[in-house]
């Protein structure tokens, strides 16, 4: 490891540009003839529109035109698709309801569009978006999964009776039964993951301009794979050829996963330009943040567990709601189904698994992949579980997931995953001991002396990254391949781009990339620049999602880099008069083994372009390109453990200590990580004690800005104790494993095992609110009294 290499903690080089103001998003881009646009969105969750009249406002003052949804369906502009195709037990295909980019006769959620107001500004676009009158037929609507179920409710789709999208299954359920029916105990747990609002810093835009010459469009967009974008925009939105699309993601501010998605407002602007022959720009404001981006979460489950009399796991059965919203999403099938299913045997060895999973259409918004996507979902459910058992059981929680842990590696579960490598005791072991979990009952006490109520939780997540190999997640229904481009390019003067198709917002690509070809040549990160995020300088790439830019889009980087180098050592050898054999590259320079003849870098790369003096046969120049398509999931994984005081006056919480150990195999910069991880902590904290998407029983968002929905702040969150064991990751060259999503996966659980285990009463749901938990605390009091 250099000063600047992989291992180095390197600060981030794209801060400079972020802290001082000069980042350059998509609100930030201006063209000339620019116009602005501005959403009419239905009031009503679910309705039936009878008529549109837009005459008075296309006359208002600086309007250029007034668009509507049955305008865009007479242009032939496809409906919105889902890249996942997942089949019900019986065999059947998913039920998908057409989703037009505005509506033309039906809207199903609060916010839906249903016209587009083009203007010379955002303020004139939205006063005439005032003088369209839209008069609806309001429809009975099912705003939660018990309403959309029900015997007699509501239909939101023809293609979805009883608005089921599919009742789907994994595992062996004769297996799961016949370990249920010789269980010496059974452990039942209802519970429900609650609906989550993404809410990344810098809201959607878009910015599109057709330029009528060359037939061709330009969109600016706040995506985490404009590559992806590109492809579905123009192979089954019929928008333009791909040819004819160049789609740009500069600076994004934060994504989460909800940012992978192509949505309405990206097609409308594109369609909006050609119409109108001006360029159309888009900038959501928070409100339409709240009601529009997908949502994130919302099971509704019940897990049952089996264990022998030596409190060994034999089986687990569960049985998930999943609400979809109104639509489904781009990857939203996956997200319960392949991403949380897969994953419900966590760091237990447990022989037998059956799954059932029912996805449901509500009139809400549509619901997809937000930080974890699938894998919090399974990590809290089988985490509260285990601590339930441990309570039932009278066992220490520690071990008895200890007593239960996957020691063997590889290691195939129940749920088709095959685990490469992990060291869950170790994990478990330094988490303890960070914890200070020894000395857990002596603070407990003296806790209770000073009136207050401490407790305890942990949660023993895994997770699977970098999704692929591209096969497999074909044959499980998968749209696209899951694999990785790169391209690196040395420059005459011996300066290094780095082309890859993976997509920073927040990650610290800039840096990290730099470091590995650092790391490689021996060279200072600020010889290298990383280019991304624009499908007319990157041939194609995947994006960034799941934690796989280390893991994929890296390991891409690498093979390109072997590429570069073997032809480098051979020029290298040729100038120098020596065997290609005895080559080594060190601090930039080739050098010859055993001598002191070298060659820098920069004169490598000078000989490569003016190609006076190349080995015979070469062709000139030094670059190269590489996809990386991974054999297997990674496998991070980690021991998280809560300890926190309860106020049993007012149901307020405070945390006393954090620790998080994690296992992300090599580290490339542990700066860059930790910081991925405190991001995930205070997500996945946030989740277990201030964040719900609430919707009252008219489908009618009642959290639908900052004063109602409670995002976590400085004050709410602890101080966190992180650190890391190792195993490498055999799959990839690098040995890493991903790190973006864990902290949201493994904290909830903590959190509130911890809440739980301090008041002991086990039926707490999500988010833990004061209210909540104060009466969590007194019910069981008041009913012992009566």
């Amino acid at each position: 490891m250099g000063i600047e290499g992989i291992g180095a903690r390197v600060a981030r080089k794209e801060d400079r540009r972020f802290i001082t103001g000069k980042g350059r998003y998509v609100d930030d881009i201006k063209i000339i003839g620019m116009t602005h646009a501005y959403f009419l969105r239905s009031p009503h969750a679910h309705a039936k529109i009878r008529s549109i009249d837009v005459e008075a406002a296309k006359a208002m003052p600086g309007v250029v035109d007034v668009l509507t949804g049955q305008q865009i369906v007479d242009d032939k502009v496809g409906n919105l698709i889902c890249g996942w195709a997942i089949h019900s037990k019986d065999g059947s295909a998913m039920k998908m309801g057409a989703w037009p980019a505005m509506a033309p006769e039906t809207v199903r959620f609060v916010g839906q569009a249903v016209a587009v107001v083009i203007a010379e500004t955002r303020n004139l676009a939205r006063d005439a978006a005032e003088a369209i009158v839209v008069d609806y037929e309001e429809l009975p609507a099912v705003a939660d999964i018990k309403a959309a179920i029900a015997p007699g409710a509501a239909q939101l789709h023809p293609e979805a009776p009883g608005n089921i999208v599919y009742d789907w299954e994994i595992g062996d359920q004769k297996a799961v039964d016949e370990a249920f029916g010789k269980a010496a105990n059974v452990v039942t747990f209802e519970l429900t993951n609650n609906r989550l609002v993404p809410n990344a810093m810098e809201p959607r835009a878009a910015l599109a301009d057709y330029n009528e010459a060359e037939e061709h469009f330009t969109l600016y967009t706040t995506s985490q794979n404009p590559h992806v974008a590109r492809l579905v925009l123009s192979a089954f939105y019929n928008i333009a050829p791909e040819h004819k699309l160049r789609v740009v993601a500069p600076d994004v501010g934060g994504g989460f996963g909800s940012k992978i998605f192509i949505y309405p407002e990206e097609m409308v602007a594109l369609w909006a330009s050609k119409k109108t022959g001006r360029p159309v720009k888009w900038t959501g404001d928070r409100n339409e943040a709240f009601l529009t981006d997908a949502h994130g979460r919302d099971h509704v489950s019940k897990a049952e567990m089996a264990f022998d009399a030596d409190n060994r796991m034999l089986a687990l059965r569960v049985k998930t709601h999943a609400n979809f919203g109104a639509y489904m999403s781009l990857f939203s099938s996956s997200v319960p189904t392949y991403l949380y299913a897969t994953l419900l045997s966590g760091q237990y060895n447990i022989p037998a698994i059956y799954a059932e999973v029912i996805g449901v259409y509500t009139n809400t918004t549509p619901v997809d992949a937000y930080r974890g996507a699938g894998r919090p979902e399974a990590c809290y459910l089988l985490e509260r579980l285990v601590e339930t058992a441990a309570r039932q059981l009278k066992v220490d929680p520690a071990e008895l997931r200890r007593k239960n842990f996957i020691t063997q590696f590889p290691h195939q579960t129940p749920v088709i995953m095959a685990y490469d490598v992990g060291d869950f005791g170790a994990s478990l072991d330094a988490a303890l001991k960070a914890a200070d979990y020894s000395g857990f009952q002596a603070r407990k006490e003296k806790a209770k002396a000073e009136g207050k109520l401490r407790g305890l939780g942990f949660s023993c997540y895994i997770e699977a990254c970098g999704i692929a190999p591209s096969k497999a997640v074909g044959s499980l229904g998968a749209g696209v391949g899951l694999w990785e481009s790169a391209e690196v390019r040395v420059n005459p003067v011996g300066t290094i781009e780095i082309l890859t198709g993976s997509h920073s917002h927040g990650q610290g690509h800039e840096t990290t990339f730099a470091q590995l070809v650092a790391d490689r040549l021996g060279i200072p990160i600020n010889q290298v620049s990383i280019v991304h995020g624009d499908t007319d300088k990157v041939q194609f790439g995947m994006g960034t999602y799941g934690s796989r830019s280390a893991a994929v889009g890296m390991s891409a980087i690498f093979k390109a880099m072997e590429k570069v180098e073997a032809k480098a050592k051979k020029i290298a050898a040729h100038q120098l008069e020596a065997s290609e054999g005895d080559i080594v590259i060190e601090n930039g320079e080739f050098k010859v083994t055993g001598t002191d003849k070298s060659i820098a870098l920069p004169m490598v790369a000078l000989a490569a372009y003016t190609a006076h003096n190349l080995p015979d046969g070469m062709e000139p120049g030094l670059k190269e390109s590489a996809f990386y398509d991974p054999t297997n999931f990674t496998f991070p994984a980690g021991s998280y453990i809560c300890e926190l005081e309860v106020d049993p006056g007012t149901g307020k919480t405070t945390f006393v200590n954090f620790v998080a150990v994690d296992d992300f195999g090599r580290l490339i910069n542990p700066m860059i990580v930790e910081g991925q991880v405190h991001g995930g902590l205070v997500q996945g904290i946030g989740q277990a004690l201030l964040e719900q998407a609430i919707y009252d029983d008219t489908g009618q968002l009642i959290t639908a800005s900052f004063m109602d929905y409670a995002m976590p702040r400085a004050d709410d969150v602890p101080s966190f104790k992180v650190s890391h064991t190792e195993t490498l990751c055999p799959g990839n060259p690098l040995g890493v494993k991903g790190c973006g999503e864990a902290g949201a996966i493994g904290a909830s659980a903590a959190v509130i095992n911890a809440i739980t285990d301090a008041i002991g009463n086990n039926k707490l749901e999500m988010p833990a609110t004061p209210d909540r938990v104060w009466h969590a605390i007194h019910a069981p009091l008041q009913q012992a009294a009566e």
